[in-house]
């Protein structure tokens, strides 16, 4: 039992042995996690290329952007302000998909065209003005396509009251038709507009800022359109539900949560993405529920200016006796963790890069919230984010290895308590401990001779068919620590990094956040080249110690060797 707690069932073991290098670096399965940058600040059409360089040095992996084009008056023509009755030329807008075209996105590769539900004013009834909202769908497709854009971003919020396009009671012809058969011609108009955007971007990616998420609370009844009718927006699951009709298996839904604004605990986004996946389902009719699992995803909204208001403000997030950029770091993380693929930051008071806008204030977010690009950075690539802040301390000398003996150069180490220890003949290395399963029968030793780079010495493993190296240190909760090392295998068996918590009287807790770390393929392969384990950890709640496990599994004979050198723990600032 407590060999699978600490190293992962056996068989596991066997199976990551077989497994060659080529093997690992034809297929990554980790599903991709990013941000998208949205809010006042975002550039238009016309304003990106000039910026796009200062752009991609923030931690996004794509923007939304509005597109301006010119009619033939020569005024402007928003693609933004797509629900409204009146014709529209491709041809409008063709200027700026060839700016946008020219531009060469390196980081920001995830972008949005920026639809709006506004004005709003066209009756579900109208079927010529839907006729043109449709071909605006269509236009705005083709847009997003030829610039090489992900998708279309829909803004569903009402901005021209008393116009409301999904609230009952603000359709004009509402005095001749009920709820009931609005909802049956939303779905219907629905079903148009996805056959409209297929025809133009088969694979596309609508983003919405919400879809059935914002009406959670109508699930649980038999008929949820009974608590729809009221709703400012129960009309959107109605063509929602048309879009799935019409969708085929290549496009992709994301309901990106809004009402995650306030959200400051794990447990929120759990809780906000168990219900989109789950109960939200009654807000689809029953043939549409497998598509609807299998192409819709979960995402959440962040509101940057929650954590610089001030207490008081009605959109105020508090630091949980912390400072409050590492509460955005944490929920931003807990957003990523429940989130499918997207995460959207949303801004308002400031910006990241210039902007036209008038409301924004000319300080930057990093101004008036210090270290906020570092916290976003780190929830989006942790690894990537302690690499860079490694370089960065070693530069500075502050880089200060916490593993106690962690190159086994030495024959002598101090515990956990700071006592001194010194290396017994035939063990493990000095500050170090070894463990086996009971069927394993392998030993633990200190090879003299081996040499991952530096001081001479490695940890040796040989014959062991389940076991580990172990070094324990005290941590506390919502520390951050890059953890990492060399390994080297000879024979079979399979060599990796395994980090355990426990509390601070050293009881084993929070299993669920084990980290597991393999090791990455050698620039180099050969019998001698010695592979990187490396990866990064956050201290749980209720966490005092941190265990690293150097563990071995899968070897049969005493030929079957694994060593590890240069084990290296560091806190990030």
């Amino acid at each position: 039992m407590f060999y699978r707690r600490c190293l992962g069932i056996a068989c596991f073991g066997a199976v990551a042995a077989a497994m060659t290098a080529a093997d690992l670096r034809a297929q990554d399965m980790r599903r991709p996690k990013r941000l998208i940058a949205t809010g006042w600040d975002h550039p238009t059409s016309r304003e990106l290329p000039g910026i796009l360089a200062e752009m991609e040095k923030r931690p996004f992996d794509g923007v939304v952007v509005p597109f301006v084009g010119q009619r033939d008056d020569g005024k402007p023509a928003p693609l933004n302000w797509a629900f409204v009755n009146e014709p529209w030329r491709r041809e409008w807008f063709q200027a700026e998909i060839d700016r946008l075209r020219r531009c060469t996105f390196q980081r920001l590769t995830h972008n949005f065209v920026e639809l709006h539900a506004n004005p709003g004013n066209v009756d579900w009834f109208d079927d010529g003005g839907w006729e043109n909202i449709v071909d605006h769908w269509r236009i705005a497709a083709w847009v997003a396509k030829n610039a090489g854009f992900r998708g279309i971003l829909l803004d569903p919020e009402p901005y021209a009251p008393p116009h409301a396009q999904f609230h009952y009671a603000a359709q004009p012809q509402r005095d001749q038709h009920a709820f009931r058969d609005y909802y049956a011609k939303a779905r219907q108009r629905g079903r148009k507009i996805m056959e409209a955007v297929v025809a133009e971007y088969p694979d596309i990616t609508i983003f919405c800022y919400f879809m059935n998420s914002v009406n959670g609370a109508a699930v649980g009844n038999a008929d949820p359109r009974a608590a729809l009718a009221s709703s400012g927006y129960g009309l959107l699951p109605a063509m929602i539900d048309g879009w799935l009709d019409a969708m085929p298996p290549t496009v992709t839904l994301v309901d990106g949560c809004e009402s995650a604004y306030r959200f400051n605990s794990r447990l929120e986004y759990l809780e906000a993405a168990n219900l989109m996946r789950g109960a939200c389902q009654e807000l689809v009719s029953p043939e549409n529920r497998a598509k609807y699992r299998a192409q819709v995803q979960t995402s959440f909204g962040v509101y940057l200016d929650a954590y610089w208001n001030p207490q008081g403000n009605p959109w105020y997030i508090d630091g949980r006796g912390g400072p409050r950029v590492d509460r955005l770091r944490s929920n931003v993380q807990s957003a990523l963790e429940a989130a499918d693929e997207y995460v959207w930051i949303y801004g308002e008071r400031f910006r990241w890069w210039p902007t036209s806008h008038s409301g924004v204030r000319k300080e930057s977010w990093p101004e008036v919230l210090p270290g906020c690009d570092q916290a976003l950075a780190f929830a989006r690539n942790p690894r990537e984010y302690a690499r860079t802040a490694l370089a960065d301390l070693k530069a500075a000398g502050k880089l200060v290895n916490l593993a106690r003996n962690g190159d086994f150069g030495a024959a002598s180490a101090v515990s956990l308590d700071g006592k001194p220890e010194n290396y017994r003949e035939n063990g493990p290395p000095a500050g170090w401990g070894a463990w086996q399963e009971e069927k394993s029968h392998g030993t633990f030793t200190w090879d003299k001779a081996a040499n991952g780079g530096g001081a001479l010495g490695a940890a040796r493993a040989a014959n062991v068919g389940g076991g580990c190296f172990i070094q324990s240190f005290r941590v506390r909760p919502g520390e951050r620590y890059p953890v990492g090392a060399l390994c080297r295998t000879a024979g079979r068996g399979e060599a990796r990094i395994r980090v355990r918590w426990q509390t601070p009287d050293g009881h084993w807790t929070a299993e669920m956040q084990d980290r597991l770390m393999f090791p990455e393929p050698p620039d180099q392969p050969g019998p001698d080249a010695w592979s990187t384990l490396f990866g990064v950890v956050e201290v749980p709640e209720g966490v005092g110690r941190l265990v690293i496990l150097l563990g071995v599994a899968g070897q049969r004979s005493p030929e079957d060797v694994a060593w590890f050198d240069r084990v290296e723990l560091y806190q990030l600032p």
